[in-house]
């Protein structure tokens, strides 16, 4: 978008990256200006409350997807394409007590690769790091690729140099602070995106009726009104199963579960599924709004930025503007911090250098850190901007996932090859019917595929699992 046509003159957006550039850089260096030990780092020395707990929960989980992709659904496929990505608010839900489980059975644990290790052997270990990788990686590119892309759409500022800001801040306040810096980074961008969605949602509503978008909707696209549009329907399942398998199996979340106070993840995750849960539906009311405004949507992605730029002006792109920024930094930071934590812990440590000791471990996060930051940005330059393909195609992965988790953290006779086989084929059965089907298939293939292959393993060839052996997950070393 050229600076003519975009919302927000180039000079208040330059001064707005710059300003909030500089203050989650400062806020990282201040908040981990006294982390050196590896769980200070990793897991914010395992002592995080409630307020942080939740809020670090919403921050993450409001990407810029929820801002894209949200609006992009209620547009393509009407109120169930709305609904669709709401649903993604029970994998925080049920992630509830999960999180009290892990904390129970892994105490001093690190990861969630470290968990399948240590319950399923070696060989699922290396299943399941492949598809946490795979898709921690995919979630970062489509946050790089959409900030860039909104940036642009906003400001006019060039894609380029707005994704690669984006990364870099991110990159940089990580770097200092670990995970500490980025839940009290996220304490603050939850607390701008609830309040920006809060205003944008309340001027939606003042400027044009329920009854006026129900009308013109129906009167242009009737279809999107109807309840049984079949690929809507499909998509709400299989949303439901994705948003699941991100969670489930994503050390994003481990991470957090294992960084907060005893008895505190169930309550953490449980809220923020409450405060998440409304954000998907007014992104997407504001989308059904266009018709009604008489809003030129060019390009179906960036119909968010678009609705909510027409509908406060120069004030609405401010805080949209700002709410991005915000929503992308949170989910960057977090991923920068989880999957760092992957290969410092689990690979270096792991497998490379078994012998590693925690400070070796600390300074490999670090370096990890930096490294994914710097591979982000080389795949974002290429700048595709397809967010539905980038993110969905990591759906049979995530979804081949679940089961796994589930009967590793609650069933003791799970068969560990069973588990291998179980990602292995729910993977491939998934990627078969996002190319033969659609998108909105994949990831409800890979997990029913996925469950069977879990379920008929277990009941045919059990084996039995002591719970102790967790605890040889342990924070000290040599």
């Amino acid at each position: 978008m050229s600076h003519a046509t975009a919302i927000l003159p180039p000079a208040t957006a330059w001064l707005l990256v710059a300003g909030f550039s500089v203050l989650w850089i400062v806020l990282g260096f201040y908040w981990g200006r006294r982390v050196s030990s590896l769980s200070g780092f990793m897991l914010a020395g395992r002592n995080v409350g409630l307020a942080l707990g939740s809020a670090t929960a919403v921050a993450t989980w409001v990407t810029s997807n929820t801002v894209m992709l949200a609006p992009q659904f209620a547009l393509q496929m009407g109120v169930w394409g709305m609904l669709a990505y709401s649903t993604a608010a029970f994998g925080l839900f049920l992630f509830a007590p999960m999180a009290r489980r892990i904390r129970q059975l892994m105490p001093m644990g690190f990861t969630s690769a470290e968990f399948f290790r240590l319950r399923f052997g070696r060989p699922a270990w290396y299943v399941f790091l492949a598809i946490s990788l795979f898709y921690a990686f995919t979630w970062m590119i489509s946050m790089g690729i959409a900030g860039g892309l909104i940036l642009e759409a906003l400001s006019g500022i060039p894609y380029l140099w707005g994704m690669s800001i984006i990364i870099l801040v991110c990159t940089v306040y990580t770097l200092f602070g670990g995970l500490k810096a980025v839940i009290g980074t996220d304490f603050i961008q939850s607390l701008i995106i609830l309040i920006g969605v809060v205003v944008v949602a309340v001027a939606a509503l003042r400027q044009v009726s329920l009854h006026q978008v129900y009308t013109t909707v129906h009167h242009n696209r009737p279809a999107l009104l109807g309840a049984l549009l079949p690929v809507a329907l499909m998509s709400v399942f299989n949303n439901l199963l994705f948003g699941l398998g991100e969670i489930f199996h994503s050390n994003v979340w481990w991470s957090r579960a294992l960084s907060m106070r005893e008895g505190v993840g169930s309550k953490a995750y449980a809220l923020a599924g409450l405060i998440w849960l409304p954000l998907p539906i007014v992104a997407g009311f504001m989308a059904l709004a266009a018709p009604a405004l008489d809003i030129n949507v060019p390009q179906v992605n960036m119909v968010g930025p678009i609705v909510a730029g027409a509908l406060l002006g120069e004030t609405g792109a401010v805080l949209l503007f700002v709410v991005v920024f915000a929503s992308i930094a949170s989910s960057v930071d977090s991923l920068l911090a989880a999957t760092a934590d992957l290969i410092s812990h689990d690979i270096i440590g792991g497998m490379i250098r078994p012998k590693a000791t925690s400070a070796e471990l600390r300074r490999a996060s670090s370096w990890a850190v930096a490294a994914l930051g710097l591979l982000t940005w080389l795949v974002c330059s290429t700048e595709d901007q397809d967010l539905g393909t980038i993110l969905f195609r990591a759906g049979p992965l995530v979804g081949s996932a679940i089961w796994p988790v589930i009967a590793g953290l609650y069933w003791k006779r799970t068969n560990p090859n069973g588990v291998v086989w179980a990602m292995a084929l729910g993977t491939a059965a998934g990627l078969v019917a996002y190319y033969t089907i659609g998108w909105y298939s994949a990831a409800l293939v890979g997990t029913a595929v996925s469950m069977v292959v879990v379920v008929v393993t277990t009941k045919l060839a059990p084996r039995e699992f002591s719970w102790s052996l967790l605890a040889a997950a342990r924070e000290d070393r040599a």
